[in-house]
């Protein structure tokens, strides 16, 4: 693991501090100088495998994790013990892989993002801050592919993210396929005799258990 220079943390700082975790060296250095280009973030931390991302990251408690796939093996287990660790903390895994079970994986361990590591080294920054701002960083391909994994298990049973716990009611599911027709929260209160109050609930539902940014992601949820 490469020992970051000790720094002094400024408590009233605004730096957005980012541990960055990768087996292969050259897969950090790519990632802290995209980053070290944007004067909101500090890399604080870089491990080279699982212990040393966990034990790092509860040491510096970042703002932000940057966990490579196939960290150790297994970046999934260190993504679920940070998260079970640090609640704050936002997770975002890097792959180079092409398996879409590794997506619905890391969505499992608790991630917010799934990034490939060719990601444009001049936007990272600014999708990092989406991400810290609410946004979901997630390739669109693999979005339909969540919708897909959505539809099969059905409206009462158990949906993609039952590892947090996560299961969608048969309301949900309703509201869900009413949003990708696109009808208003008015069409759809209607629909379902219920208040406008009820939808929006139920949308903020969706949007917190299906980890989407908004309502239009939503309404995309199921376009090609």
């Amino acid at each position: 693991m490469r020992r970051m220079a000790k720094r002094e943390r400024d408590p009233s700082s605004d730096l957005v501090r980012v541990l960055i975790a990768d087996a292969r060296a050259r897969g950090r250095e790519r990632l802290r100088r995209a980053l070290e280009q944007d004067e909101r973030f500090d890399v604080c931390a870089e491990a080279a495998d699982s212990a040393a991302a966990v034990q790092a990251a509860v040491r510096e408690r970042p703002e932000l994790c940057l966990l490579d796939v196939r960290l150790s093996e297994n970046g999934f287990a260190a993504a679920r013990e940070i998260v079970a660790r640090l609640p704050s903390t936002k997770v975002v895994m890097v792959t180079t892989s092409t398996d879409d079970d590794d997506f619905l994986d890391a969505l499992r361990a608790g991630a917010v993002g799934y990034l490939p590591k060719d990601t444009d080294p001049a936007r990272l920054p600014q999708v990092l801050q989406d991400t810290l701002d609410g946004g979901a960083p997630i390739p669109r391909h693999l979005v339909t592919r969540l919708l897909a994994e959505v539809r099969d298990h059905g409206p009462r049973r158990r949906s993609v993210l039952t590892d947090d716990g996560h299961d969608l009611t048969s309301r949900e599911w309703e509201v869900l396929d009413l949003l990708r027709q696109g009808l208003s929260t008015r069409q759809i209160a209607e629909r379902l005799f219920v208040s406008s109050a009820t939808v929006r609930t139920h949308v903020a539902a969706l949007l917190h258990k299906l980890r989407l940014p908004d309502r239009d992601a939503l309404h995309k949820l199921g376009q090609r």
